[in-house]
């Protein structure tokens, strides 16, 4: 298998690889992540295997925007609300109880599921014409520098993922600031 390369005007033939289970590389605003359905517990579970992660190491969720968030928690705190108006899309992911309906793999037999809204134009048209949360992490294996290119990504993972969409350089470089909203006091 040969990887594909996506740019801007094929967004829907990503959303068609994600439906079927397949795996895209996506650009953020951090850096490139490795997208699958997140409510697709096989296709996580290629995620796990081609970054060569450890299963007990959680999955957060990207999401289109706070509407998702009552889809993936139990409940949404009003500080969520508050958080994701003030910081999505953008470098914030959130993490609450999750809903029982978001597969046990992603959240690596816990309880709880983080969710962030990217802020890059083509993963957040990727994820409005797929209509499902996705599951990604860094594009990047296991203890590997996180790519910031689409390049990168084809240096890590070239025949080994469905598709990458390229976006361009990622701006920031480094992953997204995490707060756990679990737990109180809560923490960064």
């Amino acid at each position: 298998m040969r990887t594909e390369i996506i740019t801007a005007g094929n967004i829907g033939r990503a959303a068609e690889i994600i439906r079927a289970g397949g795996l895209v590389a996506v650009p953020t605003e951090t850096v490139y992540g490795l997208a699958a359905n997140g409510l697709d517990s096989a296709a996580v579970e290629q995620v796990y295997a081609v970054k060569g992660r450890p299963e007990v190491k959680p999955l957060s969720l990207m999401v289109h925007g706070a509407g998702a968030m009552a889809r993936c928690w139990i409940e949404v705190p009003p500080q969520a609300e508050s958080l994701a108006r003030d910081f999505w899309p953008g470098p914030l992911t959130i993490i609450a109880e999750s809903d029982p309906g978001i597969p046990e793999i992603v959240r690596a037999g816990g309880n709880t599921v983080g969710l962030r809204c990217p802020d890059h134009p083509l993963t957040l048209e990727l994820l409005e014409k797929c209509g499902v949360p996705l599951a990604v992490p860094s594009a990047n294996p296991s203890g590997k520098p996180s790519p910031k290119t689409a390049q990168d990504v084809l240096g890590y993972f070239d025949g080994k993922i469905d598709a990458v969409i390229d976006g361009g350089e990622c701006g920031i470089g480094t992953e997204s600031t995490i707060i756990t909203l679990a737990e109180k006091p809560f923490k960064i």
